[in-house]
């Protein structure tokens, strides 16, 4: 474990290396504790670069068994290895030369997860960020390309199943029962995309013709006898295969592609070139074991590493701080496959609720950073909601910007000039701006400064002048190390919307540039004026969630409520009733602090029960708009002096009153959207599950509500409905003799199956109130449980502290004391997990007083502690400071 160092990266400091390797070939030898790698590296010097220049390579905590060059053994003296680095003082005068490394590492041993490690007696790898360097010596930097040939041997009976990245080469028998397998990529590659894998697994097999008639054969590798629980991740990619075809007109280049799927993985997924290597909670799945949003990720995370081939692998990024050229541009390309799949308004709702919920408090905290970061001490704590989600909102702005047609022309000018390149955010903006001829230097702060936008917005209109003015003016907060912010280039979608929703024409525009539904915001203050208004319009603001800010707008209330009801863009009117939701709960929240009842208008609640009930708009959509704003949501706009308690209160008190005013209603829907066919994980079929299973959670608070979510779990036929009914049970009715049957039932019927343990897991950690820190605690002795894998820490530790407010912020800081100990002890096995575990205290600021000074006691027990790991102390000290 490599402990903290204090070395600072700074993007400001990057240079080429002086080497480069050309040529990889790696021969493993696998064996759980003494793995041997004979790694055979074509390096060529830089020209310009003197002859004398040391050849400095990466590693972390490796056994240097031997080295050579050009057929030469190296003399003690002619070089300095150390497990976390190996330097030849004294490189050949030529300027190519052929180095042969040996070393040793125990891929059994490795808890980590990073590099070459065992997960159920398979061998597989992780490379990404800086992993390849646990595996041997290497220039383990993404700007280093180079042509693979990989030799993997290992004893048949153990792993029948030899892969590795690229196309199969060559195969066969070795003495004493061992086996080889060659696999050759031809595309130059950065080492975090090396993958290797071994082991018994069991296979599901089919193929993909390429739009040039190309047949690619397709594999998806799981554990032996969970072959038919593939099958939907199959289609999925097929499907993937084929949008990224249509959608960008990018075809597969490989003769095969695979999957395999492990149980211990740090991450989701990983686009290793032809050989993605899965989390299998994000492959495996039936109606059985798998609800509705299982097979929704699955569907999305397939497309995503599956679009990586092109953006990340053919085109990769030429250093750690350019991160979100890859991840950022791929996000936005499966949101886009799931929006063409499923519902694209569902779909953008469902992206702007977990940007909210991820990336607005990331920004608005101490571990806020650009969306490329200028600096970093600990490159895996930097996968964040800001690379990815909001790295995705800025290439959807630039479409917004350009067009769909100029973004498309863009995009394949970069897949033309940069293939098989390092590329970064520059290259992209140009192919852009080249492509449109449109100045983007403006628009590129959103790659460079931190924070999240505040647009303040007010309105007038003058009848007798037939004019409708908009005063729009911009600001973005201070972050860490950025006091000064510059104005930003915002494109804000908007509506001016009449009587019955339909949109108010107008004659002029000046203030500000508008075009196809946009205004471009690039002053800090702008006097927007449309001419020929006759009647005073509702405004319509950042339509489709056309950049990741925040509105601050002075708007009557009975316009909130005439946009709910009628304005037609569909994220916009979700966001108007969302809007009365939250304006709601504030105030119920500051009436419960002043020890009163809160109290409700009728019309929201009524509103409610109108959206429930309209048929002309998706189930999904419906669904959606039902679910109140969460506790963390109402914290963020409330900003500082939180009581989570008092925000729990509030939002129980909101959720009763709109079950009380729509009893009947609610019930009559319910009755009616009960399943009456197979089961489907179709778009249409899930969202009907999805809103009769909020109004479930409606139904329960009230007095026959536990009878009735008893009774759904019973007759539930699939995942979906069962775990929604036992998380409304022990949400709703924590501790009741329901709650404990359906527990307990669920526990017998699944205990062997670790995947479904885990939402056994995740529905206890998230039960709101005091008492959950003490049956958390309880949990992590219980069989089914493993401080060692990522998946079970996850759904109870990682549950319990991000996503229950009232357990995790119990008055008396024991939640705090618990979390801190935990993390601690995840750390001693894997640093990468017990880092991210730990964000879940960047807000702690925003608590009132005496939460914040536990919630700050703990943070300093972490940082006290002996020999942290680099992860966990970057993200400790940047939450501190």
């Amino acid at each position: 474990m490599r402990t903290d160092t204090g070395h600072v990266f700074k993007l400001e400091d990057y240079r080429p290396s002086d080497y480069l390797i050309l040529q990889t070939s790696l021969v493993f030898r696998l064996s759980p504790e003494a793995t041997r790698v004979i790694a055979t590296l074509t390096i060529e010097r830089r020209e310009g670069v003197a002859a004398s220049a040391p050849l400095v390579l990466d590693g972390d905590g490796l056994t240097l068994l031997g080295i050579a060059i050009d057929g030469r053994d190296l003399q003690p003296q002619d070089y300095a290895a150390t497990p976390d680095e190996l330097a030849v003082l004294k490189p050949p005068a030529a300027s190519r030369f052929e180095l042969v490394l040996e070393t040793e590492i125990a891929p059994a041993r490795n808890e980590a997860l990073m590099g070459l490690y065992r997960s159920s007696n398979v061998y597989c790898t992780q490379c990404e960020a800086e992993g390849f360097r646990r595996i041997t010596y290497f220039l383990d930097r993404p700007d280093i390309l180079s042509i693979y040939t990989v030799r993997i041997e290992a004893p048949h009976n153990e792993a029948p199943l030899l892969l590795s990245n690229g196309n199969p080469v060559d195969s066969g028998a070795l003495a004493d029962g061992w086996h080889y397998a060659v696999w050759h990529d031809p595309f130059p590659k950065p080492s975090y995309l090396f993958a290797l894998v071994a082991g018994a697994l069991g296979k599901v097999a089919d193929s993909f013709t390429t739009l040039s008639g190309r047949t690619v054969e397709l594999g998806i590798y799981v554990e032996p006898g969970k072959e038919r629980l593939a099958g939907y991740a199959m289609d999925a990619l097929k499907r993937s295969m084929k949008w990224d075809e249509e959608a960008f007109g990018r075809e597969y280049d490989l003769d095969v592609f695979n999957i395999v799927a492990v149980s211990d993985f740090n991450m989701g997924a990983m686009e290793n070139k032809g050989l993605n290597i899965f989390n299998d909670k994000y492959v495996l799945a039936d109606e059985e074991t798998a609800t509705d949003a299982d097979f929704a990720n699955i569907e999305a995370i397939i497309a995503h590493e599956y679009f990586h081939n092109w953006t990340g692998n053919r085109i990769t990024c030429r250093d750690w701080f350019q991160l979100c050229l890859k991840e950022g541009l791929t996000v936005y390309r499966d949101h886009e496959f799931s929006a063409d799949q499923r519902s694209r308004a569902v779909k953008r709702i469902a992206e702007v609720r977990t940007l909210r919920a991820h990336q607005f408090p990331e920004d608005q905290g101490p571990l806020a950073h650009p969306v490329r970061p200028r600096r970093y001490r600990e490159i895996n704590n930097f996968y964040t909601a800001t690379v990815y989600e909001k790295g995705s909102e800025v290439v959807r702005m630039i479409r917004t910007i350009l067009g769909a047609e100029a973004f498309r022309a863009g995009m394949d000018l970069y897949f033309e000039r940069h293939d098989g390149e390092a590329a970064t955010i520059e290259d992209f903006l140009k192919v852009f701006e080249d492509a449109s001829g449109r100045d983007l230097s403006q628009f590129a702060l959103w790659y460079h400064q931190a924070g999240t936008p505040n647009l303040t917005v007010s309105s007038s209109h003058n009848a007798r002048a037939k004019e409708f003015t908009l005063e729009i003016e911009q600001s973005v907060p201070p972050t860490p190390s950025e006091s000064r912010k510059r104005l930003m280039h915002i494109p804000l979608g908007f509506g001016l919307v009449g009587a019955g929703g339909k949109p108010v024409s107008y004659d002029d525009v000046e203030g500000a540039t508008v075009d196809n539904g946009v205004i471009h915001i690039r002053k800090r203050r702008h006097v927007v004026r449309f001419t020929g208004v006759a009647e005073r319009p509702a405004v319509s603001l950042n339509r489709g969630f056309s950049a990741p800010v925040t509105l601050s707008v002075e708007q009557k209330t009975d316009d909130q409520f005439f946009l709910a009801g009628h304005d037609s863009d569909s994220f916009s009117r979700w966001q108007a009733f969302n809007t009365l939701l939250t304006d709601a709960l504030i105030a119920a929240f500051r009436q419960v602090l002043g020890g009163k009842p809160p109290a409700f208008a009728q019309r929201l609640t009524e509103l409610a029960g109108r959206i429930a009930a309209d048929e002309t708009l998706e189930p999904a959509y419906r669904a959606l708009a039902l679910s109140l704003p969460g506790e963390a949501d109402i914290a963020r706009d409330i900003g500082k002096g939180i009581d989570p308690d008092a925000i729990l209160a509030a939002r129980e008190a909101l959720a009763l009153a709109i079950a009380r005013a729509n009893r009947e209603n609610f019930t009559g829907l319910y009755e009616r959207l009960a399943d009456k066919g197979p089961f489907s994980p179709d778009a249409a079929s899930a969202g009907r599950r999805a809103l009769r299973n909020i109004l479930l959670d409606y139904l329960a608070l009230l007095p026959e509500g536990a009878a009735l979510a008893a009774t759904h779990f019973r007759s539930a036929s699939n995942m979906t409905d069962r775990a929604a009914a036992l998380t409304v049970l022990a949400h709703r009715h924590a501790g009741s003799a329901e709650a404990q049957q359906a527990l307990a039932d669920f526990e017998a019927k699944y205990r062997n199956d670790a995947l479904v343990m885990d939402k056994w897991f995740q529905i206890q950690a998230g039960v709101p109130g005091s008492k959950t820190v003490e049956t958390v605690r309880a949990l992590t002795g219980h069989p089914a449980f493993s401080m060692a894998n990522p998946n079970r820490v996850r759904s109870l530790i990682g549950t319990f502290s991000s996503a229950n407010q009232t357990g995790f912020h119990r008055a008396d800081g024991e939640g705090y004391r618990f979390f801190a100990e935990t993390v601690l002890e995840v750390e001693k096995r894997n640093p990468q997990v017990a880092a991210r575990l730990a964000t879940a205290l960047r807000s702690w600021r925003s608590l009132e007083p005496g939460r914040q000074a536990k919630a700050r006691e703990a943070l300093l027990a972490i940082a006290a502690a002996q020999n942290l790991s680099a992860d966990l102390r970057d993200i400790v000290e940047r939450t501190l400071a």
